[in-house]
């Protein structure tokens, strides 16, 4: 997607020096693109991603905070994925990183979350888990019934350890699974801008939500161009149905028709779209609306009484049947 791509190219250029900071993004990172594997019977970590900068930019990380030096790899695009991939691996001083970064405990066994320790830091801390993730496996759609922001989560206990990072900066963000991959998504339009704000792409979201606001004021005005349409064709369906009802009335009444109800019918069938008081303003004298009206009532209800004395189809039946339907 071209919105992912945009947001991840200007997340990657984003640099805090606050170790805090850098070690909170660096370890979403690996939870999130990657994590534990053991090589030849060693704990290795490793991180698959799909940027070449940002593979460069993690090993940097790792070798500046951690002190090891990390393996770089290119992997091939297969029939099940598209485009180039990535791996940073660290297999001397895998076991050691791994405890550093929290994603082993003191037992050695696997953190399937977050380290307690980061979940709990500040603002900014909490901003760069998300970073990290979002670098890893996230994605954002563009404005619309179904825009979304979204991570895809190694485990449940990491989407939920994601969720608290968003609900303790004030966003609100939800886990769901997905064909059997658990996520964490943002759907909001005001949350996602502030996610984007606070993951550090602020040229990103000022695209974001410029898009938005396009297409808010797009859908307005089709909203309007369609109630204006719908009120256009039931006023013509109207018109319709009321001059087929008025030349059947004159029909069965014939010569019976009292004139002033008659001249009200002809004015009717004379200018068929115009309106009620339009009618009037022809008549001679001019009549005022409610006459023009009351006058056509009158008229319709007296050749339906006679229709029904002579057991003959009354105005309705002349009324073209998808009018009458609606």
């Amino acid at each position: 997607m071209a919105l992912t791509a945009e947001v991840k190219a200007e997340l990657i250029s984003v640099r805090d020096p606050r170790p805090t900071v850098r070690v909170a993004e660096t370890t979403a990172l690996l939870r999130f693109a990657g994590g534990l594997h053991s090589i030849a019977g060693r704990v290795a970590v490793e991180a698959e991603v799909d940027d070449r900068r940002l593979a460069i930019r993690t090993a940097r990380d790792i070798a500046e905070i951690y002190g090891v030096r990390p393996e770089l790899a290119h992997i091939q695009a297969s029939g099940a994925r598209e485009g180039e991939r990535f791996a940073v691996r660290v297999v001397h001083g895998g076991e050691q990183l791994a405890r550093q970064t929290g994603l082993l405990d003191q037992r050695r066994r696997p953190v399937r979350g977050l380290p307690n320790r980061l979940t709990t830091g500040n603002a900014d801390d909490l901003a760069a888990i998300w970073r990290g993730a979002f670098l890893a496996s996230g994605s954002v759609s563009e404005p619309g019934r179904s825009a979304s922001l979204d991570v895809a989560c190694p485990s449940g206990e990491a989407g939920m350890a994601l969720v608290g990072a968003a609900h303790r900066i004030g966003i609100q963000a939800k886990q769901r699974e997905v064909r059997g991959v658990p996520r964490v998504v943002i759907r909001d339009s005001e949350a996602i801008r502030s996610m984007l704000l606070a993951m550090g792409a602020k040229q990103a979201a000022a695209s974001w939500d410029e898009m938005r606001q396009r297409r808010e004021v797009r859908a307005g005005v089709n909203r309007l161009v369609n109630f204006d349409d719908a009120n256009l064709r039931r006023s013509a369906q109207a018109a319709v149905a009321a001059c087929a009802r008025v030349e059947r009335a004159l029909e069965i009444l014939g010569e019976d028709v009292p004139d002033h109800l008659k001249q009200a019918g002809e004015l009717r069938l004379s200018h068929r779209d115009a309106s009620l008081d339009e009618l009037g303003q022809h008549a001679e004298p001019p009549l005022t609306k409610d006459a023009v009206a009351g006058r056509i009532r009158r008229l319709l209800a007296m050749a339906d009484k006679r229709a029904a004395a002579l057991d003959i189809p009354g105005t309705e039946s002349a009324v073209p049947v998808e009018d009458a339907a609606k």
